[in-house]
């Protein structure tokens, strides 16, 4: 597993999300969030075939973090089941000084 987390997820709309990651970043759970609205979703809820606009928010973060970078999102996230996935960082291909400042920024409460 890698030491790096790149996750995934997905908010109703940018102001909602916005304050999240400020929330996040600040807090020291995450390097940074990309936020990215205008997204269409066509998914299964309830049986029912649903279509929706949301934003994508995606968090970078450390392994270490994860959990309760995970865990303070749900709370933060005004759906019953938000959609959150953390992805392994494949760090031998990614740039070496990004992951540097990942680690400086994560737990930087500044």
């Amino acid at each position: 597993m890698s030491k790096y987390r790149w996750i995934y997820t997905t908010w109703p709309d940018a102001a909602v999300a916005r304050r999240a990651a400020e929330t996040l970043v600040s807090e020291g759970l995450c390097a940074c969030a990309n936020i990215l609205p205008g997204m269409t979703s066509v998914y299964r809820w309830q049986g029912e075939i649903e279509t929706a606009s949301e934003t994508v928010m995606i968090l970078k973060s450390v392994a270490a973090q994860c959990t309760p970078l995970v865990a303070r999102l749900e709370r933060l996230h005004p759906w019953e089941t938000p959609c959150v996935l953390a992805l392994d960082i494949d760090e031998a291909a990614s740039s070496a000084g990004f992951l540097n400042w990942i680690d400086q920024a994560v737990g930087d409460h500044g």
